[in-house]
């Protein structure tokens, strides 16, 4: 879904690892593919701080190697073959489409084990894992309603496939809970990281009068946007709040770094299993970073105790009833989305002042 221009390649020399006797004499090699430039935040970057939080954890019995701006499709595949090919016994594939690769080149290393990150097609020697970002999106849009005082909240969305949707709608829906007539507006870029259009969706909606921006993108171009313009932001995947130490009001946060040492431990112990890992605030994996001081304690306190809610089972973002935003119910009152059907998403709900595209 991604392209880029230029791959800048960082491979460590992996040699084959030595037999299970010695393994103690030779650090398990483990490579790391990377979507964007890993950059100081964004989803790339977050990636990164897990990379380097695993190399700390096992102080020498681990040596990781890492690729960055690797396109998907044939020059992903070409750079986990290579991993596999230099002695990397585990290989985390850090994109959505880098899956079919990573499965391709998985057949011809049944001995490796390959993460694939968003993912939804497993084998003998490939797991998948994610977050529920749609938790961390959802307190967000909680913050966006009771922030905005136009009612009007921009977003500017990378991709309208159903990981980016069910953030629109959890985030609309977090707001709506607190402010019924607030309504989101979306901007498309058909890009996952392209900092200068990121940049032009966020201040074409900000012409539009929102005084709230967010974003489904991995630059710290919004914020940046929002920053020069003295409108709040909300920033995705990580805190940018030095871009914007005015306006940015928090940010869902993804956390791989536990995960990561979870994983490679268990590969260490002949423990490891093809399994789906998708968890949200309550495993770790996504966390909301400081409020700015522009939040309202009383603001602040709402959001945590519905984060709480979530923790605990007692609210889950997507339990019905969910309308969408031609008035069909897709679920129930009572029901709660499955993951299945989060992963076919392909609506928005209601409060989404914005169509999907044709194609």
């Amino acid at each position: 879904m991604k392209a880029h221009k230029s791959i800048a390649i960082i491979l460590g020399g992996c040699a084959l690892l030595a037999p299970a006797h010695l393994a103690a004499q030779a650090p398990l090699k483990v490579g790391f593919v990377y979507l964007d430039p890993i950059g100081d935040a964004g989803w790339t970057y977050q990636h990164e701080l897990g990379r380097n939080q695993l190399e700390a954890a096992f102080k020498g019995r681990v040596a990781t190697q890492k690729v960055e701006s690797v396109p998907e499709g044939g020059d992903a595949e070409r750079v986990i073959r290579e991993m596999a090919q230099s002695g990397c016994k585990v290989v985390f594939t850090t994109s959505f489409g880098y899956m079919n690769p990573t499965l391709k080149v998985a057949k011809a290393y049944p001995k490796t084990v390959f993460l694939n990150c968003t993912g939804y097609k497993t084998a003998a020697n490939v797991g998948i894992y994610n977050d529920r970002y749609y938790e961390g999106r959802y307190l967000c849009g909680i913050l966006a309603g009771k922030m905005t005082r136009k009612n009007l909240v921009g977003y500017v969305a990378a991709f309208p496939v159903p990981e980016v949707l069910q953030d629109i709608n959890a985030f609309t829906r977090g707001m709506r809970s607190v402010n019924p007539k607030a309504e989101v507006r979306v901007v498309w870029l058909n890009s996952w990281f392209d900092p200068g259009k990121e940049r032009e969706g966020a201040l074409s909606l900000i012409a539009q009068g929102v005084d709230l921006v967010t974003h489904h993108s991995d630059s710290t171009a919004v914020v940046k946007a929002a920053e020069e313009k003295g409108v709040y932001s909300i920033a995705c995947d990580s805190d940018m709040s030095k871009y914007g130490p005015r306006t940015m009001l928090t940010a869902s946060v993804r956390v791989w770094g536990d995960y990561y040492i979870q994983t490679v431990r268990q590969v260490m112990d002949g423990k490891w299993k093809a399994v789906n890992t998708f968890e949200g605030i309550k495993g770790g994996m996504i966390k909301l970073a400081p409020f700015n001081a522009a939040v309202p304690k009383d603001v602040a306190a709402l959001v945590n105790k519905v984060q709480g809610d979530i923790v605990s089972g007692r609210l889950h973002p997507f339990t019905g009833p969910v309308v969408d935003q031609v008035g069909k119910t897709r679920v129930p009152a009572g029901k709660t989305m499955t993951d299945l059907e989060l992963e076919k998403m392909d609506y928005f709900v209601q409060g989404v002042a914005a169509e999907l595209p044709k194609n």
